[in-house]
């Protein structure tokens, strides 16, 4: 392919104009949400389905209400027995049908495992891309990495704390107190020596990825960055419908450099459509085969990494609003809670909740409830309340609690009672 200059998505012609609702829709069409749910028994073929129009589910470790990888299914498929997710994954001691490969995508992700040979330029850039710690231990104690990594291949798969390095006493400020062992582990993971062989309790079981990989992966031949780079947008293009150049790059958290390069060698080959989308500062970039629906029918609470909404930018573009994660907030300065979701109706993100699982009485605490600008409490209340239900319901909870924070608090509690009562 020709060289392009240096800067040839800004001067991309649109071939059509959006408008901003016809934009969104098709935003909604592409993460699946323009379909019903699924009804009767819901199995490995519909959660397939769902990973591959998402093309990735982005990990976090906070279980306060639900780890968050489950959540995007649910929110597309509504109960769906998690355990199925859980053997595509291999976070399973039992029978396992692994399709999916933990790996740096958009953060800690799970994502299709025939996308490997795609994520191996990545992998040979750990010594410079990876964390400042990780590129530290490698550089500095190249011993110490080769000790794990042998370790590894004598006991994989195998705990971090196996290797039998200390933990360091935490520091202030500091989120993670990896010890050196554990750094020299995620070192060797991101440069794709190791992998994930499974997890427990979900913590990661570290093996070589020759014993995890399927050897007809690994036999695939590695394209050069350029080609993989392209696959990996057309994936994020494919999943997000219409989106600027930064939307595309953030899907994989490409280098934006080559980002806009990629997306521009996308446009030339006709595989991206530009389009200008009213309200949109930036250009817009159209899948060509996205659904174009008239009106979406959705409802759903979304986890705070959902692929709908996890680029805060994006998100405020498309639904006018404004989201922040306060997990790290101080308690005191937290506007809206701890782990807050947002809740989609239809085609508008009408309000946000602050979830926490007592699994121990068996109950959904909703600690506080917010109705965004200009939307009544009374018309969103009801619909919301049908979602914590079944929500609870799959979580195997018994009850939903609403607490008094918020001002869709006194309104949700109404509308929970009345669910419960007609399900009583």
């Amino acid at each position: 392919m020709a060289r392009l200059a240096d800067s040839p998505i800004a001067t991309a012609p649109a071939n059509e104009r959006l408008t901003a609702e016809e934009a969104r829709r098709i935003a909604l069409a592409a993460q699946g949400f323009a379909q019903p749910r699924p009804t009767g028994q819901i199995g490995t073929r519909q959660v397939r389905r769902v990973i591959e129009q998402v093309g990735l589910l982005q990990l976090d470790s906070v279980n306060v209400f639900s780890r968050s990888h489950y959540l995007p299914l649910f929110a597309r498929l509504g109960p769906y027995p998690r355990e199925v997710l859980d053997r595509l994954a291999a976070h399973t001691a039992g029978p396992i049908r692994r399709e999916l490969l933990e790996y740096w995508g958009h953060e800690a992700s799970l994502i299709p495992i025939r996308l490997q040979p795609h994520l191996r330029w990545r992998m040979a850039r750990a010594g410079t891309d990876a964390w400042g710690r990780m590129v530290r231990i490698a550089r500095d104690f190249p011993d110490l990495v080769e000790r794990v990594y042998e370790l590894v291949a004598e006991r994989g798969p195998i705990r971090a704390a196996q290797t039998g390095v200390e933990r360091p006493a935490r520091e202030p400020g500091q989120m993670w107190n990896w010890h050196d062992g554990k750094v020299a582990l995620e070192y060797l993971f991101w440069a794709g020596r190791v992998t994930a062989a499974r997890r427990v309790n979900f913590e990661r079981l570290y093996d070589l990825t020759e014993r995890v990989i399927p050897a007809a992966v690994l036999a695939t031949p590695t394209p050069s960055i350029d080609e993989a780079q392209r696959q990996l947008v057309l994936v994020a293009a494919q999943a997000l419908g219409v989106a600027t150049e930064p939307d595309l790059g953030d899907y994989f958290r490409l280098p934006r450099a080559e980002s806009k390069l990629r997306v521009a060698e996308l446009v030339e080959a006709a595989d991206l459509v530009p389009v200008a989308v009213d309200g949109w500062r930036a250009p817009g970039y159209l899948w060509p085969a996205a659904r174009r629906p008239r009106s979406v029918q959705a409802q759903a609470l979304l986890s705070p990494f959902d692929s709908l909404i996890w680029y805060r930018e994006r998100t405020l573009r498309l639904f006018g609003f404004r989201y922040r994660v306060e997990i790290y907030t101080p308690a005191a300065a937290r506007v809206h809670g701890y782990y807050v979701l947002p809740f989609l109706l239809d085609e508008a993100l009408v309000a946000r909740v602050d979830l926490k699982s007592d699994r121990q009485a068996g109950v959904l605490l909703v600690p506080g409830a917010f109705a965004e600008a200009g939307v009544e409490p009374d018309a969103v209340a009801r619909p919301l309340a049908a979602e914590l239900r079944r929500t609870a319901e799959w979580l195997e909870l018994d009850d939903v609690v609403v607490g008094e924070r918020g001002d869709l608090a006194a309104a949700l509690r109404r509308s929970v009672r009345a669910v419960s009562s007609r399900r009583g």
